[in-house]
């Protein structure tokens, strides 16, 4: 072996850098920030129209006041964040990697001992970073300020047009229990309500009108002023309904809350992780197809949020693979693998749904395997 060869040799064997690099650090995360946070705006940007124009026609028309209008907009700012943070980290990730490669920055770094893995650790970081703030999000922040939206467009917009508030019914999970009410409030007291109790076989056993109730924890509901109305074996002929003071349920026999019905109303998807598994946890009796529906999007909701890092582990390969076709076939194939990764997502969403696939795997395996691939990819180019 001669000299060129032997310092080649050491050259190509010169080990990996994992200490502090705080220069490399600061300089990747800076260029980093720049770009993310130009996407970001860009897609807020975009999303606020997109709100001002399906909904702002509705506000003008019912004369809505400016602050309505305003307060509406910044409360639908959290909930559409929450989508943006995936699709702004893989761009940034790419935009910013792409032109470290388009500037043979990436081949000086890593030249230099310094590894793939290890070039995007400022960036790895940010992924964390938007992963913790997407799950405060999705558990903490957007269902009180999607609830606060909804309620801003119901009184400035739809209480308008619709002065007779519509009967809110409410069937449980195990579907033994129908309650309707003439206007639900939150809060522990519901006046004007009605219940129908039925057995497990679906004939209805009888049904409970009652002028108030009342839920207290440890205890169950109250059915104070009450007529019980029973029926016969087959669900169908009335008895002689029955007057009384006030009747008590324990939690054992109705262990709903007014949390879970008002919950309950709610479309899945805008239900917090813990909202969905109390519901689950506290009614065993719950039919499978919903149960499949609420443990599907339950499972989902817990691997949405790590899009964010899923993001970085994709973004980084696919940006240095691509280093010197530059930046912009670098975003193309962000945007297909973003797209392929949210269809696929979709489909297997449905599919738990509807039972065709177990919830666990309709709704972790897609992320999983994505962050599967970038773990794998980063790796095999670290060198």
């Amino acid at each position: 072996m001669n000299e060129n060869e032997r310092k080649y040799r050491e050259l190509n064997l010169l080990p990996r850098r994992w200490f502090r690099l705080p220069t490399i650090d600061g300089y990747v995360l800076r260029e980093f920030l720049i770009k993310f946070c130009v996407l970001l705006l860009v897609f807020i940007i975009l999303f606020v129209l997109s709100d001002v124009f399906n909904e702002l026609s509705d506000f003008l028309d019912a004369d809505a006041r400016l602050y309505d209008i305003v307060m509406f907009l910044l409360l639908r700012l959290p909930g559409n964040l929450r989508f943006v943070l995936p699709i702004a980290m893989l761009l940034g990730c790419m935009w910013t990697m792409a032109t470290f490669g388009k500037n043979m920055e990436v081949t000086a770094m890593r030249a230099s001992g310094v590894s793939l893995f290890r070039c995007g650790w400022a960036i790895f970081g940010m992924g964390l970073l938007a992963t913790g703030v997407n799950i405060y999000f999705n558990e903490a922040l957007v269902p009180y300020t999607e609830r606060e939206a909804q309620a801003i467009v119901d009184e400035a917009v739809r209480s308008r047009r619709r002065p007779d508030k519509l009967l809110l019914t409410y069937k449980s999970p195990d579907r033994r229990r129908s309650w309707f009410f003439r206007s639900f409030v939150n809060g522990n007291a519901q006046n004007e309500v009605m219940v129908k109790f039925y057995r497990p076989d679906g004939t209805l056993e009888f049904d409970l009108s009652a002028r108030r109730a009342i839920w207290r924890k440890n205890e169950g509901w109250r059915f104070e002023q009450a007529t019980l109305t029973g029926y016969s074996a087959d669900g169908v002929m009335p008895k002689i309904p029955r007057q009384q003071e006030a009747v008590r349920f324990p939690l054992s026999r109705v262990p709903e809350t007014p949390d879970d019905i008002l919950n309950t109303i709610k479309d899945e998807e805008e239900l917090p992780t813990w909202v969905i598994w109390n519901l689950v946890r506290k009614t065993p009796n719950m039919v499978e197809s919903m149960k499949s529906v609420y443990m599907t999007v339950f499972y989902y909701r817990l691997a949405f949020p790590w899009a964010c890092f899923l993001a970085v582990f994709l973004g980084i390969p696919l940006a240095t693979k691509n280093e010197r076709s530059g930046s912009l076939m670098a975003i193309i194939s962000a945007v297909l693998i973003i797209v392929i990764y949210i269809v696929i997502a979709q489909i297997f969403l449905v599919l738990g749904k509807r039972e065709i696939l177990p919830p666990l795997i309709a709704g972790l395996a897609p992320t999983l395997a994505f962050i599967a691939y970038g773990f794998c990819k980063v790796f095999y180019n670290r060198s």
